[in-house]
């Protein structure tokens, strides 16, 4: 006699908002900021958050008035959480790499001078490949919040240290020692680094400090000069017109440095090389598709080889 039995299973309805909603809450800390960044009160977020408790029957985040934490069963169902979102992330992926279609806002934040001259000028080849993914670039010298400020993806020219965050290398970063051929002129050409001390220098800031690399190995020096400023686009102005040595990346000065409106002072010396131009993420693990098109969109463009360097 052949008998059949039905198992009853359980099925289980999790809403995978209330898991991108975790995920939020548990990388920023705090309920009032991943709601912020997710277009959400706090209020929703609590509310979400305890129904995904809730479901699960046991709690995953420990509350206390100034901070959140994960429970150990919170630990465990984060890191799988990640891969579910991951994976998805992925699959969109997939179908966007076959119908070419990418869709949403990819919100960027960047240095001024440098993405003025080397991301908006190359912005119009990307969405014309992706037509429904809008951009929104905001270009800034202050050292923008990535999560707080709900971005996407940061471009930076620094020695990275926030152990938080996620980087990948786009190109590397040369700084040299420039002048206006009419400076020179006047001045004269430095002849050794300690010549600097006679010289009108361009400080980026009061308390800016040259970290260079020579024939000696690495040294430092506070610069001084009549013109102090923290704009980059003013020094590279004031560079061009004459008023003294500065320390410039090649990317901001390579177009100069070719047409001879600047040259080279000291070249044995230059800028120290630990820096980076750099994209900068809050996750390897749950990275948008959308972002890791426009990672490698840059990657290619600028090359082991940046084209400024070229």
């Amino acid at each position: 006699m052949l008998g059949i039995y039905a198992k009853r299973e359980k099925v289980y309805m999790t809403n995978l908002g209330d898991l991108e909603i975790f995920a939020k809450v548990v990388s920023t800390g705090s309920m009032s900021l991943a709601g912020r960044v997710l277009g959400f009160s706090p209020a929703v977020v609590s509310k979400r958050i305890k129904r995904l408790e809730d479901r699960l029957g046991t709690r995953l985040l420990q509350r206390t008035t100034r901070q959140i934490s994960l429970t150990e069963a919170g630990q465990g169902f984060y890191d799988r959480v990640l891969g579910i979102l991951a994976g998805l992330e992925e699959a969109e992926y997939y179908i966007s790499g076959r119908s070419a279609l990418m869709h949403g806002t990819l919100k960027i934040t960047a240095p001024t001078s440098f993405g003025r001259l080397h991301i908006a000028p190359h912005l119009k080849a990307f969405m014309a490949a992706h037509p429904e993914l809008a951009i929104n670039l905001v270009l800034t010298d202050e050292l923008s919040d990535i999560v707080g400020g709900g971005f996407d993806l940061a471009i930076r020219i620094a020695e990275l240290t926030d152990s938080s965050l996620v980087s990948r290398r786009l190109a590397p970063v040369r700084r040299l020692l420039c002048a206006a051929p009419t400076y020179l002129k006047m001045h004269g050409m430095p002849q050794s680094i300690d010549d600097l001390k006679n010289h009108r220098c361009l400080p980026a800031h009061n308390n800016d400090l040259w970290r260079l690399e020579g024939p000696g190995g690495a040294m430092s020096l506070r610069p001084e000069g009549m013109l102090v400023t923290n704009s980059s686009e003013v020094i590279r102005e004031t560079v061009i017109a004459g008023l003294g040595i500065a320390l410039r990346s090649t990317w901001d000065i390579g177009d100069e440095l070719k047409s001879g409106n600047l040259v080279q002072v000291l070249p044995a010396y230059e800028g120290s090389r630990n820096l980076a131009l750099s994209a900068v993420y809050p996750s390897r693990q749950f990275l948008p598709a959308k972002v890791r098109l426009f990672i490698d969109y840059l990657a290619d463009l600028y090359g082991p080889v940046p084209y400024w360097e070229l």
